[in-house]
């Protein structure tokens, strides 16, 4: 897994950010404001490394459930002043891998771990970008990349009444780009909260209660993304600090309840 870097989307908007709760700034300087990022930590041992897709998705719904936790989602939730101002900021990613010893020091650190078919990703509430906790700082964002076993995930599943639309969320990516598996798993997770952000109170209580289901898979064809993104549908933009250009389109998050 490559250097991923803190990433950004540019899609739906967050929420209004009112007071600044970092003023900063000393000696009658301009206010400093602190940036934030998201953590996320995926279980990567030797012997069992998880499938690249699984990885994503599991990454994906990692993201979908902090911000559905009653700690963020709460107006007295001990993480929702911390997500509020990291969503204002740009919702910066960083995934890196643990394995052993260091995955249980992640674990005892506050957060939430969620499990896919193979993958484990602990996802942590955002934390300053020159601040972390040293059991996270301490953990590598370079290493072995991940695959998918053959033949591959399989098409995502399509509506037997609407051929263009799938029966769950799919998080398209870009068929031209080739991003690492850390990469990849951070625009997952811009995904999924770009089409948590544009859903409506009802559709957020819906995915909830059904578990976050959700496919991630490549856009068949160049014509397919051409769709896509003119569909009005979320769609990230990376922030371009690692691996691609700023402003690249990444990724189409395409939410059954967003198409009615």
């Amino acid at each position: 897994m490559n250097e991923t870097g803190p990433t950004s989307a540019h899609a739906a908007p967050a929420p209004d950010p009112g007071p600044d709760p970092d003023p900063g700034g000393r000696d009658g300087d301009a206010p400093a404001r602190t940036l934030y990022v998201l953590p996320l930590v995926v279980r990567i041992e030797r012997a069992a490394p998880p499938a690249r897709t699984d990885a994503l998705e599991t990454a994906a719904r990692a993201v979908l459930t902090l911000l559905a936790d009653p700690r963020t989602a709460a107006a007295d939730g001990e993480w929702c002043e911390r997500v509020r101002v990291w969503e204002e900021r740009g919702i910066r990613k960083v995934v890196r891998r643990a394995r052993g010893a260091e995955w249980r020091r992640a674990e005892a650190l506050p957060g939430l771990t969620v499990t896919g078919r193979g993958a484990e990703v602990r996802v942590f509430p955002p934390v300053p970008l020159d601040a972390w906790p040293k059991d996270l700082a301490r953990l590598q964002v370079s290493g072995t990349e991940l695959a998918d076993p053959e033949p591959g995930p399989g098409p995502a599943p399509r509506s037997e009444t609407a051929p263009e639309t799938a029966p769950v969320p799919v998080l398209w990516l870009n068929p031209e780009l080739e991003m690492s598996a850390g990469k990849a798993m951070a625009q997952a997770g811009h995904g999924a909260q770009c089409a948590w952000w544009a859903l409506d109170p009802g559709a957020r209580a819906d995915w909830l209660r059904a578990g976050f289901p959700l496919s991630v898979r490549a856009a068949e064809s160049a014509e397919r993304w051409a769709r896509l993104t003119g569909s009005g549908l979320p769609l990230v933009q990376d922030a371009g600090f690692t691996e691609i250009a700023p402003g690249t389109c990444t990724v189409v998050a395409d939410h059954p309840a967003l198409r009615r």
